[in-house]
């Protein structure tokens, strides 16, 4: 019997050999040692195949690592009979009802927040006698503590060619930080914070220094109490370093300072062949570019990252309430599109927007203003109010000062669930809302007769904006005004095929409607449709070429892999059921 750290604690009930031999989702696994053999050629090293690890072999990573390889044992084991427990109705209930919490997932080394990658491999929702196996969860995680962590898991799937993720929380809706036959780099316990002084010739202030793991809400309490703000998701749980600021990062400071990746002072990075890096502006510069904002889990495994922290200002916000039952469809979408129209000068006063609508309702939550007075939040806003009242539009809406932008942030921001939606996206141009406001409008309602929903993101994050930086940020984000993020929504009680369904008419249908308004446009890769088919413009713009060159000079054996990242067609991953990635 080996021991293992499971979130963080001991867990001593389950030997590696047991979870070795746990089938995929479907239970295949290849006929004969020849076959094995013979797939390991070409295809990772999958369970059951004979060039997987041994139970001695996996204990001798333990060893290695202090103790800290954590064996998977899937979140929603006690809601069926299986190998792990037997069915627990009170505990498997309290599941359901927290499902959707970030919460439930983050503290967990393999659950991951979106529902399609799960792969129904262990689902709360199904009966009891449904199956509950690891399938698309990674098997093992390294709950890393040092860059010799990383190393030491780099050089453990080197040698038994094994697939290998980088994760934090889980939050992720495209699958980048899980996978079948994985063995994961789990960072979420790297919390370390300190702020310093930093000058060089390109930014002097205030930084802040993040380890991989430190999310969202520990961020804006750190820098909050030395009188700063730095710039981090809407959700508090996203982890800052990772995923988020990797793939550009968009923030309800946006507008004032620019997208996180517009921060970026400095990476710690383990790249894939172990070496353990700092690249900035004066040293392993072209690491430091494609880090930031280049997209995550690619190029190399980030410790740690130095950011601008801005002085702290005091911050005003409002949001606003609307329903298309107090009004004619035709009405409530002119509504709508003349709140379009406002948005280049809510966002040029350095405010930030989001909003919410279906063909029911329509929610703005909020727009947030640091170092905007209220009253000229009102005034920024008077003319949309203006409208609906012509309209006969009723609404009800509420302003408000805070003294600093974390008491803005946690009075104004409410907690967002996850595994409730699937996400498409779009960066709409100034140009677009500006030129040819009513097209897309037609556009935005036909997707919502389509059953789609829409976030809307209204941010100004052009040249004048960030200023001097040096970054991989796809460039279309330099002229947006809007990144339209479109969901259809996920029910763990709908069939599956309808799930899928849903996944082929975003892609199919939605998607294209803004596609057609926005040719050679592009998106943000952090909230987009997977099965994007020109990914790679769309994702990266004019970066991609030269984002592939860092990849292969620091990742050379292409180690890492993440859906739609950069490298990512070197490999493909089986749809057969296995999950099993094998090249090109």
């Amino acid at each position: 019997m080996v021991s293992f750290i499971a979130a963080g604690l001991l867990l001593t009930a389950l030997s590696v050999a047991s979870i070795e031999n746990i089938p995929s989702k479907h239970g295949k696994a290849p006929s004969s040692a020849q076959d094995r053999s013979l797939a390991a050629a070409s295809c990772k090293c999958y369970p059951g195949d004979a060039c997987w690890p041994t139970a001695t072999e996996w204990s001798s990573l333990n060893t290695t690592v202090g103790g800290r390889l954590v064996a998977t044992v899937p979140l929603a084991a006690a809601c069926h009979d299986d190998q792990w427990a037997r069915y627990d109705n009170t505990t498997c209930t309290a599941l359901q009802n927290s499902w959707v919490d970030p919460e439930t997932h983050y503290l967990s080394s393999s659950s991951v927040m979106a529902p399609f990658f799960a792969n129904q491999s262990c689902d709360p929702f199904l009966p009891e006698s449904a199956q509950c196996v690891i399938g698309t969860y990674i098997q093992y995680a390294i709950n890393v503590t040092s860059a010799d962590d990383v190393s030491a898991g780099i050089q453990f799937a080197t040698k038994y060619n094994i697939r290998l993720v980088v994760r934090n929380t889980g939050h992720d809706y495209n699958g980048k930080s899980t996978g079948s036959g994985t063995l994961g780099l789990w960072l979420h316990h790297l919390k370390g914070i300190s702020i310093s002084d930093w000058s060089d010739s390109h930014y002097t202030g205030k930084a802040i220094k993040l380890g991989a793991g430190v999310q969202g809400s520990e961020a804006y309490e750190a820098a909050d109490a030395a009188g700063l703000q730095v710039v981090g998701g809407e959700c508090p749980t996203v982890g800052i370093a990772g995923g988020y600021t990797q793939g550009g990062g968009h923030s309800a400071l946006a507008s004032k300072h620019g997208l996180a990746a517009d921060q970026t002072l400095e990476w710690e990075v383990v790249t894939g062949t172990g070496k353990h890096l700092v690249a900035n502006r004066q040293s392993n510069t072209d690491l430091y570019w494609a880090l930031s904002g280049g997209g995550g889990g690619t190029y190399g495994v980030v410790l740690s990252m130095t950011s601008k922290a801005h002085l702290d200002t005091a911050t005003s916000a409002m949001n606003m309430t609307i329903f298309a039952s107090d009004t004619t469809q035709d009405a409530y979408y002119e509504a709508i599109e003349y709140f379009h129209s406002t948005l280049p000068a809510i966002v040029d006063s350095g405010a930030m927007a989001v909003w919410i609508f279906t063909n029911t309702s329509f929610l703005i939550s909020p727009i947030t203003a640091p170092d905007v007075p209220v009253a000229d939040l009102k005034t920024y806003l008077a003319p949309f109010e203006t409208k609906l009242n012509e309209l006969n539009i009723t609404f009800t809406s509420y302003y408000a000062q805070f003294d600093s932008y974390l008491n803005s942030f946690n009075a104004m921001f409410s907690p967002i669930e996850v595994s409730i939606a699937q996400y498409g996206g779009r960066l709409i141009p100034r140009s677009v809302v500006e030129n040819n406001n009513t097209a897309l409008t037609q556009a935005y309602r036909d997707i919502n007769n389509l059953g789609g929903q829409f976030i809307g993101v209204g941010v100004n994050v052009s040249k004048a904006v960030v200023g001097d930086v040096y970054n991989a940020v796809n460039p279309g984000w330099r002229d947006a005004v809007i990144h339209t993020v479109i969901t259809t929504p996920w029910s763990f009680e709908a069939p599956w095929s309808e799930m899928l369904a849903n996944q082929r008419l975003m892609t199919n249908e939605m998607l294209p409607k803004l596609a057609a308004l926005t040719p050679n446009g592009s998106a943000y890769l952090n909230e987009a449709d997977f099965r994007q088919p020109d990914w790679k413009s769309v994702f990266y713009g004019t970066n991609y070429d030269d984002l592939l060159a860092v990849k292969n000079k620091y990742d050379p054996n292409h180690l890492f892999y993440a859906v739609t990242a950069v490298g990512s067609d070197h490999w493909t991953v089986e749809d057969d059921g296995t999950g099993k990635m094998c090249l090109a």
